[in-house]
């Protein structure tokens, strides 16, 4: 991997790890691949790495249906979740095709670059 890309994904990667709305299998997923990075199992699993991220990134129509969901309620809390539902129907119109929260945003950064990993 260019070092260009290595240094965008590692810098992507501790913003997805940070990230509160980062789901626990995308973080152990990401530290796997920092550990493995420099190894003989970094191309393994880094192929890894971004099926993780592929199934963990949340459509914007994901995130309209969850937040209008009762699920959706109980996670963000009914008023939130309506304010949720707004805002990614406003994402949607302006374009958007995923989430914009900083987990997914992180995920769809270093998707954009999966082809030079």
């Amino acid at each position: 991997m260019d070092r260009e890309v290595l240094d965008f994904v590692v810098k992507k990667t501790h913003e997805l790890m940070d990230a509160a709305s980062c789901s626990s299998e995308a973080k152990a997923a990401a530290q796997v691949w920092l550990d493995a990075v420099g190894t003989d199992r970094e191309a393994a699993e880094t192929a890894k790495y971004i099926a993780e991220l592929e199934a963990d990134i949340v459509t914007v129509d994901g995130l309209i249906s969850f937040a209008q969901s009762e699920a959706g309620a109980s996670v963000f809390g009914a008023d939130n979740a309506k304010n949720i539902a707004a805002h990614a129907r406003e994402i949607k119109a302006a374009g958007a095709k995923y989430c914009d929260c900083p987990a997914c945003a992180a995920v769809e950064a270093i998707l954009e670059k999966k082809e030079l990993m």
